[in-house]
């Protein structure tokens, strides 16, 4: 079966719009982030949505502070390309009260050469009745019916939904058998991603420079290696104005959510020459937060001094910033004279496996039954947890379901305790694994 990854929304609007009203009103307070990720709750830039088990992530691309209309207008266009770059499906927020502008106008220009499905959703009509001679008056975009919601007051939400979500459905058949192993290729800027990219190729084929809209895309490309192939996805080229860094920021993790939702493999690349730091932790997160198999290249090695501690420290270090990922595989490579990369397209199709690995029921029950024989599951006021029964429910990630008698009994402790045990059997290198734990009343036994 092709895999399908998660379409992603992505909101684009004028100042005051209500866009972070809508955002809130869709992600709810709970934000799927996996509360030891450091750094990435205070973004909020995305959020996972389900609706009605239609499942998409949507993204924020980005506040305007109003300054003046031509600030305005050339924020805007910069949000709209990021949409227009990232996502599958717009929406077009605009504001009943505050009427059809001219920024709005041309901004549906440029969204509307796009080719890309556009849900133009009109805020703040809290009153149908009242409020729908003025909700015509956005058919001048010329970008499609509008949607009338007032999403401070959760009005007209699931309509707007449903169109959204219809737009993912024209697709979905087409996806042919891919059996190509997808990599994202992630990190900060200028740690070297084209670089890596072009010797794999063995040519010049993502242009590496300082020129301001250099490879802005996330690109593509093909490369085949003793005769297996695979997709790379570089997300290069963050525009280097002399921008904010916020923004950059912002924008750095739009183009890593929307590389890695695409991937079954995140290579994440770090500067040996600056270690590891917050930012690289943030990056990781994302490649965490979505389940998908990691490894962690450590470029530049060669322009490192070393002596016989380095690589230890350095890993040290790797694992300390990066705690919540413990099991991702970390290469020391260098892109400038090509050291090790026959060995990260190995463990590439390593991780990519173990990804993807099954293993049978039986084994599984039998290696809990060890676990739970070695190191009894907890007790709270007499009760003591009993664990009935285990099966592997998905892959990439693999994904585990427990049943137990109590759910609160079960700490995360004793939950890690067994994923280390199923992981000093199967390995299950450079994989996270995510673990269900389902009730199960004693007399349903």
């Amino acid at each position: 079966m092709a895999r399908k990854s998660k379409p992603i929304v992505a909101v684009v609007g004028r100042p005051n719009v209500g866009k972070s009203t809508l955002f809130n009103a869709l992600a709810g307070e709970k934000i799927s982030i996996v509360k030891d990720t450091p750094g990435i709750t205070r973004d909020r830039i995305y959020a996972d949505i389900t609706w009605l088990e239609r499942s998409f992530t949507l993204i924020d691309t980005g506040g305007i502070e109003p300054d003046s209309s031509d600030i305005i207008l050339s924020q805007m266009r910069e949000q709209a390309q990021i949409a227009i770059d990232t996502a599958d499906v717009i929406i077009f927020l605009v504001d009943v009260k505050q009427g059809l502008q001219d920024a709005d106008a041309k901004v549906a220009d440029m969204l509307r050469r796009s080719q890309k499905p556009v849900v133009l959703v009109v805020n703040k009509v809290d009153n149908f009745d009242k409020y729908m001679a003025d909700v015509y008056e956005f058919y001048n975009l010329g970008i499609g019916d509008p949607v009338p919601v007032s999403a401070a007051n959760r009005l007209g939400i699931g309509d707007m939904l449903e169109i959204v979500c219809d737009h993912f459905l024209e697709d979905d058949g087409e996806e042919e058998e891919d059996e190509r192993i997808r990599v994202a290729i992630v990190g900060k800027p200028n740690v070297g991603k084209s670089s890596l990219i072009n010797k794999m190729l063995g040519e010049n084929r993502l242009i590496v420079s300082d020129i301001a809209g250099t490879t802005r895309d996330a690109v593509d490309t093909d490369v085949t290696f003793n005769g297996r192939e695979y997709v790379f996805i570089d997300t290069a080229g963050l525009r280097r104005k002399n921008k904010v860094k916020e923004e950059l920021e912002h924008f750095m993790i739009l183009r890593t959510v929307s590389a890695v939702e695409r991937a079954d493999v995140v290579v994440m690349v770090i500067d040996a020459s600056e270690g590891v730091t917050e930012q690289d932790a943030k990056i990781a997160g994302i490649a965490h937060d979505r389940g998908k198999a990691v490894i962690i290249a450590v470029n530049k090695w060669d322009a490192i001094e070393k002596d016989d501690k380095t690589i230890y420290r350095f890993t040290e270090d790797v694992r300390n910033t990066l705690s919540f990922m413990q099991y991702a595989e970390i290469l020391f490579i260098s892109a400038k004279t090509g050291q090790r990369l026959p060995k990260l397209f190995e463990t590439i199709d390593m991780v990519s496996e173990n990804h993807a690995m099954r293993v049978a029921t039986g084994v599984l029950n039998e290696i809990m039954a060890e676990a739970v024989a070695m190191q009894q599951p907890p007790s709270d006021k007499g009760k003591r947890l009993r664990l009935y029964y285990i099966t592997q429910a998905a892959v990439k990630p693999p994904t585990f379901v427990i049943f137990v008698n109590d759910k609160e009994l079960m700490h995360f402790s004793y939950t890690r305790y067994i994923e280390n045990q199923i992981r000093e059997t199967f390995g299950f290198k450079g994989t996270p694994l995510r673990f269900i734990i389902r009730e199960r009343k004693e007399k349903d036994q």
